[in-house]
């Protein structure tokens, strides 16, 4: 007798703003392919920013569900990782809205030798603004990062993982007057992502194989079955592990990092900065603590090795760096470090630290990168850190801005970066590891250096004569700007709200 295919039980109301980013993705592909070319941006203004925050208002109604629907698990950590990351999404979209006025050397600002009048310089006055395309990209990178937080099996893990990755390899690259540093570092990216994907499907087939399921809770129960572990099942792990651990940016899967940063556009750069960062430690927290959280002893001491090489490594490359662009990258590996410890913890304080850190670091992030868009010379973005020299005369409000931005970075008190560092180093004590939080304040007094050199140049050193100037920002910059602000000092000031809603949302469903 033939097997009878039972269909899963979906329950379409919980996948509801997935579903909303996902459906209104494709609408976007559509409108790129028919609509006619004037009012394109304006559509797809409206339906990313349309479908992200509604998507956010279905989320907020699902508040307290916790349900197992198909291959996803909607439950707590999932419901406010996917509302940190619609959260990025809609000030990332502002930043991206950003008309660029620097038409001398900006990537995305029309060619000056287009003939006035002439067809040519009809299509490019529209390039001042990003291209439409990226709307729709970013969607899919959205959808895939929802689905990666909530994957509750392998293989929608890798597919999520995918989605997620792939429009973020053409968004990479969309740098046009800088074109060859902006293609190099999606070639980069795309070249390390195929193998990190690589490696996360083949230690995905090795799971299968010891545990015949790729359901995490499935993985779980083989092993507690199975107390005499076979190498397969570490084999396993590990692939997987790196796969995430490649996306998280951690020692020795960070070289992606500097270039890709480097490279993209600014507003594409603080969307992967932050966005990335919170979808890649939700999945790798729910592989951890959902699958393997039995076997913590055995995995612990590696991600001990990996989270104090993160740390250094991060903190210590970043002094060398002239870019401040490749600095802030150096510091996002460091913060991965730091984010890590709170990981190690496995137990529902590390979840709840690591999801107040991601939130604090990921604002942060925006904000900082907001200002760097807004830092010019003539051939575009003046990143070199020698042309940061007297900003605090030029422009003392954005100057500040960029100081607390810095500080949260630093882990200074009265800002929401103290509090993350806080809550992390807290659950690993709680959990015995005392060791790690040692060299966390280590490297935190080491991260400290290059980001009050940053606070120094501007505030404490003569400007240049041919110095950049500062773009006057528009009201999306601006919104970015001061929402940025807001979240770092009331996260850093008054916490406890934010601090409580995660430790409500801190255990996960099996």
């Amino acid at each position: 007798m033939d097997d009878i295919l039972i269909a899963p039980d979906i329950d379409y109301l919980a996948l509801a703003p997935m579903i909303i980013v996902g459906a209104t993705a494709v609408v976007g592909v559509l409108v790129e392919a028919f609509a006619p070319r004037r009012p394109r941006r304006g559509i797809q203004l409206v339906l990313t920013f349309g479908a992200l925050i509604a998507a956010f208002v279905v989320l907020i109604s699902q508040a307290g569900t916790r349900v197992i629907t198909g291959s996803l698990a909607i439950d707590g950590p999932s419901l406010v990782l996917q509302g940190l990351i619609l959260l990025i999404a809609i000030v990332s979209a502002m930043l991206m809205a950003e008309r660029r006025v620097d038409p001398a050397g900006d990537a995305f600002a029309p060619r000056a030798s287009a003939l006035p009048g002439s067809e040519e310089e009809r299509v490019l006055s529209t390039r001042g603004f990003m291209q439409t395309e990226v709307w729709p990209l970013m969607l899919f990178a959205v959808v895939g990062m929802m689905l990666f937080t909530a994957a509750n099996d392998l293989l929608v893990m890798f597919i999520a993982l995918e989605i997620m990755s792939l429009p973020l390899y053409l968004l990479a690259g969309m740098s046009r007057r800088r074109r060859l540093l902006s293609q190099e570092a999606a070639l980069k990216y795309f070249i390390l992502g195929a193998f990190s994907s690589a490696f996360f499907i083949f230690g995905a087939a090795m799971l299968y194989g010891f545990s015949g399921t790729i359901s995490l809770p499935g993985i779980a129960d083989a092993l507690s079955a199975n107390p005499g572990q076979t190498p397969l099942i570490f084999i396993g792990f590990g692939l997987v592990v790196i796969g995430l651990l490649f996306k998280v940016g951690a020692v020795p899967f960070h070289q992606w990092v500097p270039d890709v940063y480097q490279g993209s556009p600014s507003a594409v750069t603080a969307f992967m900065a932050a966005a990335v960062k919170v979808a890649a430690f939700g999945a790798l927290l729910r592989f951890l603590y959902v699958a393997f959280g039995g076997a913590r002893w055995d995995w612990q001491p590696a991600l001990w090795i990996i989270a104090i090489a993160t740390m250094l490594v991060g903190s210590i490359l970043a002094i060398t760096q002239t870019d401040i662009k490749r600095m802030l990258a150096y510091s996002s590996i460091a913060q991965a470090g730091f984010i890590l410890v709170g990981v190690i913890a496995v137990n529902p304080e590390g979840v709840a630290a690591v999801m107040f850190y991601l939130a604090a670091y990921g604002f942060a992030t925006l904000g900082a990168f907001a200002v760097i868009s807004l830092v010019r010379q003539d051939g575009g973005e003046a990143t070199h850190l020698s042309n940061w020299a007297g900003l605090g005369k030029r422009s003392p409000v954005l100057a500040l801005s960029m100081s607390l931005f810095m500080l949260s970075f630093a882990g200074i008190p009265l800002t929401s970066g103290f509090i993350g560092k806080f809550t992390v180093f807290e659950a690993a004590i709680l959990a015995d590891a005392v060791p790690l939080v040692i060299v966390g304040v280590i490297a935190s007094i080491i991260a400290a250096f290059f980001y009050v050199r940053v606070i120094v140049l501007m505030f404490f050193t003569e400007p240049a004569e041919d110095g950049p100037t500062v773009v006057l920002p528009s009201v999306f910059t601006t919104l970015v700007l001061a929402i940025s602000v807001a979240v770092t000092v009331i996260l850093g000031v008054f916490p406890q709200p934010v601090l409580d809603l995660v430790e409500q949302a801190n255990v996960f469903l099996r």
